[in-house]
């Protein structure tokens, strides 16, 4: 598969995504599938197997009841043989202040022409840890 075709794979991600629609994401995902998100328990929660991934992203997907969505911003795509990485920009809109803003990249990795894993870091707002 070539970078170019890679892209295309990740473009589409992307748009799914940004739609809401797992059964299209997981129709981009490898049999044997993984997804590393920024937060959770390890830090960041592990979904492993396609059930676990779907719910991963049923789980992270979902949107609150009330507010504005956040307004995503992404960079192109740096693109390897066998893996890649997005850049994105989220701004989540706060009802009193300014928005959180949110910098992030996911780290892809293929298997055939699908994903086999993605696996999520983030900057967040906050003071740097104190020197020691």
């Amino acid at each position: 598969m070539s970078a170019n075709d890679r892209g295309r794979l990740l473009d589409a991600f992307t748009s799914a995504w940004e739609a809401g629609d797992v059964d299209g994401l997981m129709a981009l995902m490898a049999p044997e599938c993984t997804f590393r998100a920024s937060v959770g328990p390890e830090p960041g929660a592990t979904f492993s197997g396609r059930e676990a991934v779907r719910r991963g992203f049923e789980a992270f997907l979902s949107r609150p009841a009330s507010g504005p969505p956040p307004s995503t911003q992404t960079q192109p795509p740096l693109v390897g043989e066998d893996f890649a990485v997005t850049r994105w920009t989220s701004s989540f809109p706060q009802p009193d202040g300014p928005p959180l803003v949110v910098r992030a990249c996911d780290v892809f990795e293929f298997a055939g022409d699908r994903i086999r894993s993605k696996d999520t870091y983030r900057k967040v707002v906050g003071a740097p840890p104190s020197p020691r």
